[in-house]
């Protein structure tokens, strides 16, 4: 049986003439308000006209395949490269066993299954899927993650500094938490991990969830979104004394929007603003050590299917 692997990423545009349909893909097929398409277009401009997901996403996915010697695609959740034409792709590639691997460490579920009902629109439903679980607690990815970190705080000057790490994730609805997505239980374990590895070299760490929606709620309200978020964050660095803040986007993988203008601009001017220095540690992206995270992924969630 000759197996493919199959990268699953959230997505992203390269052309902005395609936010509208992307943004409308992500509300679940409600057309998004004109405001909100050109906030996102500016945050898009502002970075260089487009994320570097994609591309990043495809060397990952071309260092992978080296590493295992089994073809590898990735495909988009919400936009292109489509599920369907990635597995099509592996299929023609001759693969009949399928490992799907979510490069959204905490939420497999949504996005294993997601591919997995794709398929059987594609008419794919021959093709054996192997899913690979939450892999946020992963042994690997967490000292890649922690490497990380200790490289950047060794670069900050030594002057008694109070530094304290913001550890991120995307936010959520809490509805979607309340209903018994493991998520936050899951990003927190992880954060806790890394921030006992780090807090002999910085004074405090604190969990943040960034990037939070505009949705409505019951009633047309806004709707509650996981927090703290990092206005909260940094008001509370500041009344603590804190003169220095490390954002480290523990929830995100590659750099992409959320990064490059949601903790690269805007909470940094945010920090700013309030008397602070701030810097952020460096995304794995397509690094050596998280190929070797995925590949070893791979393997136990082959291992695991066996017979």
């Amino acid at each position: 049986m000759k197996t493919g692997v199959l990268l699953l990423t959230h997505g992203t545009v390269d052309d902005l003439g395609d936010l509208r349909v992307f943004l409308t893909n992500i509300r679940r097929g409600h057309a998004p308000p004109e405001a909100l398409v050109q906030e996102m277009a500016h945050r898009y401009e502002v970075i260089g006209g487009r994320s570097p997901l994609n591309e990043i996403t495809a060397r990952l996915a071309k260092k992978v395949e080296c590493a295992l010697s089994m073809p590898v695609r990735f495909a988009a959740r919400l936009w292109r490269p489509t599920v369907d034409q990635q597995l099509g792709e592996l299929v023609a590639a001759g693969a009949s066993r399928v490992v799907l691997v979510p490069m959204a460490q905490f939420s497999s579920l949504i996005y294993c299954e997601h591919a997995k009902t794709r398929a059987q629109v594609a008419g794919l439903s021959k093709v054996e899927f192997v899913s690979v679980p939450d892999w946020g607690s992963d042994d690997c990815l967490h000292h890649a993650f922690v490497h990380r970190a200790r490289t950047h705080l060794a670069t900050l000057p030594q002057d008694g500094s109070k530094v304290r790490i913001l550890v991120t994730a995307h936010s959520l609805p809490m509805a979607v938490i309340r209903a018994g997505d493991a998520y936050e239980r899951e990003f927190r374990r992880a954060a806790d991990r890394f921030a006992a590895a780090l807090l002999p070299l910085v004074d405090s760490c604190r969990v943040v969830f960034q990037s939070q929606g505009q949705s409505l709620g019951p009633g047309g309200k806004p709707a509650e979104w996981l927090g703290p978020d990092l206005p909260s964050a940094i008001a509370e660095a500041k009344a603590d004394g804190v003169t220095h803040l490390v954002f480290a986007p523990l929830g995100f993988l590659a750099d992409h929007v959320e990064i490059l203008y949601d903790l690269d601009i805007e909470a940094r001017a945010l920090a700013q603003a309030a008397g602070l220095s701030v810097s952020r540690t460096a995304s794995l992206n397509d690094d050596d050590d998280l190929v070797r995270v995925v590949e070893g992924m791979v393997l136990r969630a082959l291992q695991d299917a066996s017979p």
